[in-house]
């Protein structure tokens, strides 16, 4: 039940991404559905390999290229939904720091009970 609610508030923050920026496009709630999916399992399995493969890079620019991940993450995302539009690399890098903020805002506040 936990991991349902979690994929929700993933879905939901990716559904409210539109209303924030101009360079992102959810077509319906199927899509932001699938795309929460879609991005829970990329940065599950891909992520993790990307990572390892770009330590060095990472130390020298002190951990700011795990920014570029992710926003190779959300955009590959959006490359594999249908429904899930991103403009290009620059939108997904912002798509993917507002999706992170908005998440963890939305879990704070449904989460709190726990």
């Amino acid at each position: 039940m936990y991991l349902l609610l979690i994929w929700a508030i993933n879905a939901a923050a990716l559904f409210a991404l539109p209303f924030l920026m101009t360079s992102i496009r959810v077509d319906s709630a199927g899509a932001a559905i699938i795309g929460a999916l879609v991005l829970g399992l990329v940065n599950t399995l891909i992520r993790p390999v990307l990572v390892l493969l770009t330590l060095p890079v990472t130390l020298l620019t002190l951990g700011l290229f795990i920014l570029v991940i992710n926003a190779l993450m959300f955009w590959a995302a959006a490359q594999l939904v249908d429904g899930f539009h991103v403009a290009g690399f620059w939108s997904a890098m912002g798509g993917a720091i507002l999706y992170s903020i908005i998440s963890w805002i939305l879990s704070a506040l449904l989460l709190q009970a726990k």
